[in-house]
């Protein structure tokens, strides 16, 4: 798709305007609008580029909101990255973006030096000086990553259905107990699961944050990986709503690669979930009533942009004794990297401020959420804990063998 193809359907009804969650707290940011449609076209005729483009967080709220369909959000990442081309990220940039590299350096660390940084000073003011703010609160590397854990993990023998896991970024080095969850969940729906480690980084951070060609290269690998599965027959899906989305935009970001490809769709795991239920692969109804648990579910950006519903909500609301609402309160601000830095931390919390007061007037205790870092954002804002939908899940399930 070709991101000047759409700009005349914008008539200028500033609907993104409205529903921009950055453009609500800060002038900084000129908005959606015109830093989409407006400005691209005078880029096309060479006229520049406006120095508040650095500021949108490609949260894609602009892109729901729009009633004639225009994607804003990529016309703003694709202007993003020709900048970038000739004006070279920063360190800090670069650090935040290339995430798995750090992960796999990690993994020769023992995990309280890994993690030092989130309470020692001296490492606080370095990141600071590199320009993250010391007030954000940095995800913790796990002690155990999840390519170990899932290659130490025996499947059960047997099973004859198979499914593909794209564990992303935040689950391999992160969360891997959400994926070891999912594997377990997949193994008592009766499916073997295979998970490739030629797998990389879907390239959200790389691309978001100026760095188009690791990107690209991390692109060519995934989906040559596949291509393999989908010709096999074999699902393919992640658990990550980023790296789903990041899937499914690798048309717009890297047309040639597209192409030769196939299909660039992705599954998202909680959708898989569910047509397991439906056909009668899992049951929630089955789990013994335990405790009641009430949750406060959020919905990520990324998650709403692909147009499937809510289904890690709509799973919480079929298990036996969980009341379960939506919290519906809007972004979170944090934005995949956006929010660590320094100069960004404010309008980040800003942004989530809604849906933390809206949280905390709850008075429920657990939060659940498909996103990663919209986990860590409401975490720090909330101070209240936090569990992916499928934990959850498992949890229930398991309570009642």
């Amino acid at each position: 798709m070709n991101h000047n193809t759409n700009l005349d359907k914008c008539v200028a009804c500033s609907t993104c305007v409205v529903q921009c969650p950055v453009s609500e707290v800060t002038s900084k940011f000129i908005g959606p609008r015109m830093l989409g449609p407006a400005s691209q076209r005078f880029r096309l005729l060479n006229d520049g580029e406006d120095n508040s483009l650095s500021y949108c967080t490609n949260c894609k709220n602009c892109d729901i909101s729009c009633p004639h369909g225009v994607d804003i959000s990529n016309i703003n990442m694709l202007a993003r990255a020709e900048y970038c081309r000739e004006h070279r990220p920063s360190f800090r940039d670069w650090v935040l973006a290339h995430g798995e590299l750090e992960a796999k350096l990690v993994r020769y660390l023992p995990t309280f030096l890994a993690n030092m940084g989130q309470a020692n000073p001296i490492t606080k003011l370095l990141l600071s000086r590199l320009g993250i703010s010391p007030k954000a609160d940095l995800p913790k590397f796990a002690p155990k990553q999840f390519p170990a854990m899932f290659k130490a993990y025996k499947q059960p023998e047997g099973l004859t259905k198979k499914v593909v896991f794209y564990p992303g970024c935040f689950v391999k080095a992160y969360a891997p107990q959400v994926g070891m969850d999912f594997v377990w969940l997949m193994n008592k729906a009766g499916y073997y699961v295979e998970c490739p480690d030629t797998f990389s980084c879907c390239g959200t951070p790389l691309y978001t944050n100026g760095f188009e060609e690791d990107a690209r290269k991390n692109a060519a690998a995934n989906l040559m990986e596949m291509a393999k599965w989908h010709n096999e027959g074999v699902p393919v899906m992640s658990l990550c709503p980023s790296c789903q989305l990041m899937f499914k935009e690798y048309p717009v970001y890297f047309p040639d690669l597209a192409e030769t490809a196939g299909s660039t769709d992705i599954g998202d795991c909680m959708q898989f979930v569910i047509e397991c239920i439906e056909r009668g692969e899992l049951d929630p109804a089955s789990a013994a009533v335990q405790t009641p648990l009430d949750i406060i579910y959020h919905a990520p950006c990324h998650l709403r942009a692909q147009g499937i519903g809510l289904p890690g909500f709509d799973i919480l609301r079929m298990l036996p004794g969980v009341n379960a609402v939506n919290a519906d309160a809007g972004c979170c601000g944090i934005s995949g990297s956006y929010g660590f830095k320094k100069e960004k931390y404010d309008i980040a919390m800003a942004v989530g401020s809604k849906l933390f007061e809206t949280i905390k007037d709850s008075g429920i205790e657990l939060v659940s959420t498909e996103c990663g870092t919209c986990k860590v954002q409401i975490m720090h804002g909330t101070g209240k804990s936090v569990a992916h939908p499928l934990s959850i899940l498992r949890q229930r399930l398991e309570g009642s063998n």
